[in-house]
């Protein structure tokens, strides 16, 4: 007679061996037995109808995958993710790893069918005279059922579901799990169930708790390293080593149980075992971190990441985008240059601390497909302000997880010298450049709509207030001068300004339209870095706009891959690419950026700092890489401007496009460049540029004692100062600060007070 309270001896035993068959008659013992089981309170039909065990198929949607990024060259840059996972195939796994699972979880999974009998009669049995489901007698198979429904819950309520300590929810465990052991073998059920277990730590799958809790991957793993992750999957919450001591001494319990077990039944020898549970616990908390915070390129990692939020092809909505992202097991190649972005980041430095309040911001684009090289901020991205970290992505624009943008000051000028060699100027075509401009009425200029926008009220003024002579735009471009912009916006019309601008893909960084106003070309519009390095890139380009692109491939967890190519367009005449580019590269030898210099190799670009030195800018490009330098305040620019501050260290009574952000620009493009075969810009079409139309410089008058005292100098220049003006004065060239400022005090005035 076996003894009282024994499994065996309980009525459920024999039938359930009859209803684990399948058959008939299994089904109608259990609707006679059950209620007369104590407390089970189950009747004849609800037997009938909920014990009837047949093969139910189990929806098994991809477990979670982390998604990582990767440069250019193929390194791993962040990594999103809703659970550590890296699901890995058996083979991947070490086999005593297998084999301590096995043991303490179920020992007889290669011998029995989709449910161990013995096992769960047993736990059934005390369940019953429990009051409820006390023991779960599981076998992997079931364990994976139940970890595949609790993955598949999206609400709390479903989670609960998933896990209810209900017969009905064990009973439809078990239709589940008989119909994966058909659809699967022993070792395909084990190699899932490796992969959606939860370890605790984090740790979601074999292979991330291997990397979690000893750095090293699942194939590596030794026996007590092995005994202590099969432990931990029974009770993960409370065997966590990240909760405390008392967790990890549970943990190590754990683990030698495990170990006792595999020499019970034969796995490992008893000595082997004895050894195993000398070893210390050995724990090494090894980190994770996913999102851009954690990424060594934030900025960049901030634009690839809202390029896959805001992009219909990855989603219907922003919450399904997100859960790709964070659970899809993708890999995204992305164009970053490594080599590119240390030089960017390395010029910052250089010339700006990340503690101070000023922020400079760089990006770099690839002429002719778009492609961002690199994108870097002299402060750290973050959600600490004691840090003086950046909560935004300072470097793009609002769509790319950027704030409002910088204005841009005199860089806008380049799309009104474009506009004007569309128009049919010439080099030498210009206007005379007074000390002031004022609008001579609402009608002077006009926007896109037809409507008057022109100030008769405001006065703009050159920097030191002097009269400037007759520019060109040669001289003016290079000068910089504020006045003769003016002229020459109403000269070709305000509109084609704004239209050519929006070809180049310039617009606001907050998303709002272009403000179409007569300052438009001194810069009043707030952009980003990446914007205006990508709109310099069509001058580069010969005419060539190309959509800003950040990702090349994207490889699903199967390995499928997607390709993503650069869009361009002709936007602009390859000539007139090439006359701008002439003018532009000028800037270096004759204009605001003389006392900088240049990069050695072919270059063009401009200098803007904004009225009041609200910001300062530089932007330029080669044949090969184009670059924008940003400098401002984001606290505020106009309350925080770039007057009387130190930066990097250094004082600056007034900072200029040619202060800072020039030196960055020059420094970066040379590291960055560094290596690559130089190229040289297509040479101007002097027939169709050189000279001028009909706003040539009025001859002058001939003064011969002038000539006699001179030697016989440049009547020209004699009369209307020399036409390569760099500025006027020694100071900035211009209200929107183009001087060609050194670094510190030196060599800067105070400029006069000015009108916005």
């Amino acid at each position: 007679m076996q003894a009282k309270g024994k499994d065996r001896s309980h009525p459920l035993l024999s039938v359930l061996r009859l209803i684990i068959a399948g058959t008939a008659a299994g089904v109608l013992a259990a609707a006679v037995a059950l209620p007369a089981v104590g407390g089970a309170g189950v009747s004849a039909k609800t037997a009938m109808d909920g014990l009837e065990l047949k093969p139910r198929d189990l929806d098994e949607p991809p477990l979670p995958e982390r998604t990582k990024l990767v440069d250019a060259n193929g390194k791993q840059i962040a990594q999103f993710y809703y659970e550590n996972r890296q699901s890995v195939t058996l083979d991947k796994v070490a086999p005593i790893m297998q084999n301590a699972l096995i043991a303490i979880e179920d020992f007889r999974f290669f011998d029995h069918g989709p449910i161990d009998v013995e096992g769960t009669a047993r736990a059934l049995v005390k369940n019953f005279t429990g009051g409820g489901v006390m023991q779960g007698g599981s076998s992997i198979t079931q364990q994976y059922v139940k970890q595949v429904l609790v993955n598949k819950a999206e609400t709390p309520e479903e989670q609960q579901a998933a896990i209810a300590p209900t017969l009905s929810r064990k009973l439809q465990e078990l239709r589940y799990a008989m119909a994966i052991e058909q659809k699967y073998s022993k070792q395909q059920i084990l190699e899932k169930y490796l992969n959606i277990a939860y370890f605790g730590a984090g740790a979601h799958g074999v292979q991330a708790a291997a990397r979690r809790f000893f750095d090293k991957p699942a194939s590596e793993l030794s026996l007590w390293e092995a005994a202590t992750l099969a432990g931990a999957v029974q009770n993960p919450a409370r065997t966590d080593p990240n909760v405390g001591p008392e967790a990890r001494e549970r943990l190590l319990m754990r683990r030698n149980t495990v170990l006792d077990r595999m020499a019970e039944i034969g796995k490992i020898t008893w000595p082997q075992a004895t050894e195993a549970k000398a070893k210390k616990l050995g724990y090494k908390d090894v980190k994770f971190p996913g999102g851009c915070e954690a990424s060594k390129v934030p900025y960049f990692c901030l634009y690839v990441q809202y390029e896959i939020l805001g992009n219909e092809d990855f989603g219907k909505n922003q919450d399904e985008r997100r859960k790709l992202l964070q659970r899809g097991g993708l890999t995204i190649k992305t164009t970053l240059d490594p080599k590119m972005q240390k030089a960017a980041e390395k010029a910052i430095k250089k010339y700006v601390s990340p503690k101070d309040k000023p922020v400079a911001s760089q990006a770099m684009v690839v002429p002719g497909t778009g492609e961002i090289k690199a994108m870097a901020a002299s402060r750290k991205f973050g959600g600490s302000k004691k840090k003086n970290e950046m909560s935004y992505n300072i470097v793009a624009d609002a769509e790319h997880g950027g704030g409002r943008g910088l204005q841009q000051g005199s860089t806008a000028k380049a799309y009104t010298l474009a506009t004007a060699l569309e128009e049919g100027l010439k080099y030498e075509d210009g206007f005379p450049a007074p000390a002031g401009f004022t609008a001579s009425g609402y009608n002077s200029f006009k926007n896109c709509k037809g409507e008057n926008v022109g100030d008769p009220s405001h006065t703009a003024h050159n920097s030191s207030e002097g009269g400037g002579g007759f520019k060109t735009l040669q001289s003016g471009t290079w000068g910089s001068v504020n006045t003769f912009f003016l002229k020459l916006e109403q000269d070709v019309g305000l509109c084609k300004v704004v239209k050519l601008a929006k070809r180049l893909g310039v617009k606001r960084a907050d998303g709002g339209k272009l403000r179409e106003v007569e300052t438009f070309t001194l810069g009043v519009n707030e952009v980003d870095p990446v914007t205006i390095a990508n709109s310099y890139a069509v001058f580069a380009s010969r005419g060539q706009y190309c959509k800003p692109l950040a990702i090349t491939e994207i490889k699903d967890r199967n390995g499928n891959a997607k390709q993503y190519k650069p869009k361009c367009s002709q936007v602009m005449e390859e000539e007139v690419a090439d006359a701008v580019s002439g003018i532009l590269s000028g800037v270096f030898t004759k204009g605001t950026m003389r006392e900088v210099g240049g990069i050695g190799r072919d270059a063009a670009g401009k200098t803007g700092t904004t009225d009041d030195y609200m910001s300062a800018w530089f932007a330029g490009y080669t044949p090969n890489l184009a670059s924008a330098v940003s400098l401002g305040d984001p606290r505020g620019a106009s309350t925080h401007k770039l007057i009387g501050v130190t930066i990097g260290g250094n004082y600056f009574p007034y900072v200029y496009g040619a202060s800072i952000s020039g030196p960055i620009w020059k420094q970066a493009m040379m590291q960055a460049l560094k290596g690559v075969e130089p190229a040289e810009f297509t040479p101007v079409d002097h027939s169709r540029f050189g000279g001028c139309s009909d706003k040539c410089a009025p001859k002058p008058k001939k003064k011969k004692h002038d000539d006699e005292r001179r030697g016989g100098g440049d009547p020209f220049e004699d009369f209307f100062g020399d036409n390569n003006d760099q500025g006027d004065g020694p100071g900035p060239d211009d209200s929107h600060g183009d001087g060609p400022g050194g670094q510190g005090t030196t060599g800067l005035t105070t400029p006069a007070t000015r009108a916005r």
